[in-house]
């Protein structure tokens, strides 16, 4: 079909910087070298009048009052926000409009699943389709290990953090389905635990859709943007928590990269492995099992999933996840753990400074002009359909 296409299409493109270079040089390597006049790259884009403008009326009503209402129509204008971060008062204000965010947010999860949430907490948030190679299952990983470390040390009492999910996953795909298992399980067990409870918890909010992610995303603090490298053509969720003062924690990854480029590595948390070195990796032969030797944290958390800790005793629940990472591990989830961690730790790191870390929110949002749907349809119409834009008037016409 996409031979096809390429065929009988005067432009092909791809919806991300890296997307796009991937299409030139592998998957649509021979028809980049017949017709290189035909690629282009097209960002994708998401509309700010609904998330933002809507979804979060309250920071638009903040952002009104300090900068005016122009950045609605014309978003690049949010740039403008950046002195601001310096502003003491304004940061503050900026704090309580995420505060009242995730109030909201807080309500809807003890509604809908019974777990308390202290609005006051960070939210580590990954909402997205659930899939291998968006990689849920690295960041639950992640939480096991810190859950066996406030086991194990007393002394051990990281600043409090909910681990939010939701997404979908395909009725016919077996392992996304047993991630989710692996959500709640694991949620079920420290959410239970007043040793642990009282420094993490975890939830899985059922039945995410864009009404449901209207509410998340103006209440996330960190942004899971962590699909294997080379994996994820753009990401729009990306986006929409940026917008919202969301900061990411993600690989070098479809639109992760422009996202980067635009907040500047003070202001965004990268790690892992590069497609390149990804791709590097596959071909000298992937041993995800020695990754597992020389970390005991990984040896850990794969043996308490084997023995049944976070399934009742039952030893069957998570065979097939920790086998599949064991002896397989298709998108490299081990082999990214570490920098992972690394770079959780230096995310709780940053969040000490309560002041900058809000500059860090404000700096994201100031800059996510260029991940409008306007800029990405302007493209187009420029670039590839080649129309104008239409002049609509709004007097009634005379019968």
């Amino acid at each position: 079909m996409a031979h096809l296409a390429c065929i009988g299409s005067h432009a092909i493109n791809g919806v991300a910087e890296l997307h796009t270079e991937l299409l030139k040089t592998i998957v649509l390597k021979d028809f980049f070298e017949m017709w290189p006049e035909r690629f282009s790259n097209k960002t994708n884009g998401v509309t700010p009048r609904r998330f933002l403008r809507v979804c979060n009326s309250e920071l638009s009503t903040l952002i009104n009052d300090t900068i005016g209402k122009g950045w609605v129509t014309d978003i690049t204008r949010l740039r403008e926000l950046e002195p601001f971060a310096k502003d003491a008062e304004f940061r503050k204000q900026w704090r309580a409009v995420k505060r009242l965010k995730k109030e909201q947010l807080t309500t809807h999860v003890f509604t809908q699943t019974g777990i308390k949430i202290d609005p006051d907490w960070f939210f580590d948030v990954q909402v997205k389709r659930i899939h291998e190679y968006k990689r849920q299952h690295l960041n639950m990983l992640y939480v096991i290990t810190q859950y066996c470390r406030i086991k194990r040390d007393p002394k051990y009492q990281p600043l409090p953090t909910v681990f939010l999910f939701g997404g979908k996953a395909a009725p016919g795909y077996f392992m996304a389905k047993r991630i989710i298992k692996l959500i709640t399980a694991v949620g079920e067990v420290i959410n239970a635990d007043p040793q642990v409870n009282q420094y993490m918890r975890v939830a899985f909010i059922p039945d995410f859709n864009v009404k449901l992610a209207q509410l998340i995303y103006p209440a996330g603090d960190l942004s899971e943007q962590i699909s294997t490298a080379g994996k994820e053509a753009s990401g729009t969720g990306n986006m929409k928590f940026m917008m919202n003062g969301a900061a990411t924690i993600g690989t070098l990854d479809g639109a992760n990269i422009e996202i980067l480029k635009e907040v500047g590595p003070e202001n965004f948390f990268l790690f892992g492995l590069t497609t390149k070195q990804v791709e590097r990796l596959r071909y000298d032969g992937y041993r995800p099992a020695s990754f597992i030797e020389n970390d005991p944290r990984i040896a850990e958390a794969l043996s308490l999933l084997s023995s049944g800790h976070f399934s009742n005793g039952d030893k069957d629940v998570f065979f097939p996840i920790v086998e599949n990472l064991r002896w397989d591990d298709p998108y490299f989830v081990l082999a990214d753990f570490s920098s992972y961690a690394a770079c959780q730790e230096r995310v709780s790191q940053t969040r000490e400074n309560v002041e900058k870390w809000t500059s860090i929110s404000i700096f994201n949002t100031a800059r996510s002009g260029k991940f409008s749907s306007d800029r990405a349809i302007q493209e187009y119409t420029k670039e590839i359909w080649n129309v104008k834009p239409a002049m609509i008037s709004t007097r009634k016409r005379s019968r």
